[in-house]
């Protein structure tokens, strides 16, 4: 059966139920032509290996803790913390913690994560 995402003014549950650390049980909530919006589920057991994602990622730590490895470093999420990869960059992702974290990927050409140049001579 084809997962079904959620629709514009829907309200979305971000907790996870009783058995997703279990199962491992990530869903991609919204996914539009611009974005894809994702409930990532990571028991400590089940890193995410190394890979690239072509669009800009965040990654909201909401329960457990979260390490993640790009730009040669570690940085550690923990609940309320976020994190900001440019589209390209190299990473992996595991729970230190059993943890959920909420991932947004937008999709579109690659930045650099400097300033945008504003068509009207000034920059964001």
């Amino acid at each position: 059966m084809a997962l079904q995402h959620a629709v514009s003014g829907e309200k979305i549950a971000l907790q996870r139920g009783d058995d997703d650390i279990a199962h491992f049980t990530s869903v991609a909530l919204v996914k539009t032509e611009h974005m894809e919006l994702i409930r990532l589920v990571l028991p400590t057991e089940r890193p995410i290996p190394e890979h690239k994602i072509d669009g800009e990622v965040t990654l909201q730590c909401l329960e457990g803790e979260i390490a993640v490895d790009a730009h040669g470093r570690t940085v550690v999420l923990q609940p309320n913390e976020m994190l900001y990869l440019a589209g390209g960059e190299p990473h992996t992702i595991r729970a230190t913690r059993d943890a959920v974290a909420l991932m947004t990927i937008l999709m579109g050409p690659v930045r650099s994560g400097g300033p945008v140049s504003d068509p009207r001579g000034s920059a964001n």
